[in-house]
């Protein structure tokens, strides 16, 4: 299986939305319910649009036979104050979950972050999606503390875990002295 990365463009948004689509129905460990996106293609052209005209965001795509299977969105903050970091969405249809895609589309996360001067990188995750949790921890995040009762799914509390990766590392006081 080849995979491809690509950073999306706004003729993407037809498999985007698809994407989005089958995603929805096929795990509930991401926001929306099957039944409550709401994006038009048009509106995905425009997300799309706003992520590129952002010099601290990027959609990025994993395809496979030029399919979209996979997606990674980083958006960054848009202010001086939270310029230097970035929250991070990523899903991958199921079938191909666990062969490497995911962490492929951490590894392009960490090049762009770098480059871009991102410093902190973020996400949250549900407490009990493990295989998503070990696939940030192996990638450099750490949980940073629990968001309690973030989410009702099937009429049951859940909680998410947040999480960040510090990408620069700061110099100690005593250094700069």
């Amino acid at each position: 299986m080849m995979v491809t990365l690509k950073v999306l463009i706004p003729e993407d948004a037809e498999e985007l939305l698809r994407l989005q689509h089958q995603l929805d129905q096929e795990t509930k460990f991401m926001l929306l319910e099957p039944d409550e996106r709401q994006s038009s293609l048009h509106q995905v052209k425009e997300m799309i649009e706003s992520f590129a005209s952002t010099d601290t965001s990027i959609l990025i795509g994993a395809e496979v036979d030029n399919s979209l299977i996979g997606f990674m969105s980083i958006r960054g903050g848009s202010v001086r104050r939270n310029r230097h970091s970035a929250y991070i969405v990523i899903g991958i249809l199921r079938q191909y979950q666990g062969q490497g895609i995911g962490a492929a589309l951490f590894r392009e996360l960490d090049r762009w972050a770098r480059d871009t001067e991102i410093v902190r990188l973020e996400l949250t995750v549900m407490t009990h999606n493990e295989l998503a949790i070990s696939l940030y921890i192996k990638n450099g995040f750490e949980i940073e503390g629990t968001k309690r009762k973030s989410l009702v799914i099937d009429g049951q509390w859940l909680d998410e875990y947040y999480m960040s990766k510090i990408l620069v590392q700061e110099k100690r006081i005593e250094d700069q002295i």
